[in-house]
């Protein structure tokens, strides 16, 4: 699958995505780095049909409003250091992926992976 990790979320969830197989990029890979505007994020990420993976609520926000990005997955573990954040990812990565068979969006959290439609 192919992912696009948010500013919010470090580097080291990039590698940990690479190492699963999976195609992935992160914001600070863009020309603007963490400066690039969510407009051009959902561009780049609808173009390549990636995941959107974000901390940002504006992107949640956006999703809802506009039903853009076309998947988005909302990582909901607060502030934990980065070991914590791929133990949370190991723990729960592979329901969210098939949760993402059903659902547009899905919630990652410490302890749970959850998934929803978007409102029409």
């Amino acid at each position: 699958m192919k992912f696009f990790v948010g500013a919010q979320l470090p580097p080291v969830l990039k590698s940990w995505l690479l190492r699963q197989g999976h195609d992935c990029i992160h914001a600070l890979d863009l020309p603007k780095k963490d400066s690039t505007p969510d407009s051009e994020i959902v561009a780049i990420v609808t173009k390549d049909e990636r995941i959107l993976i974000s901390k940002d609520g504006d992107f949640l926000k956006l999703k809802l409003l506009t039903g853009n990005p076309q998947k988005l997955m909302v990582v909901t573990t607060g502030n934990i250091k980065n070991p914590e954040l791929i133990a949370s990812f190991e723990m729960n990565f592979h329901s969210a992926l098939r949760l993402f068979k059903t659902f547009d969006i899905v919630e990652l959290g410490n302890h749970f992976v959850w998934g929803r439609y978007r409102e029409d």
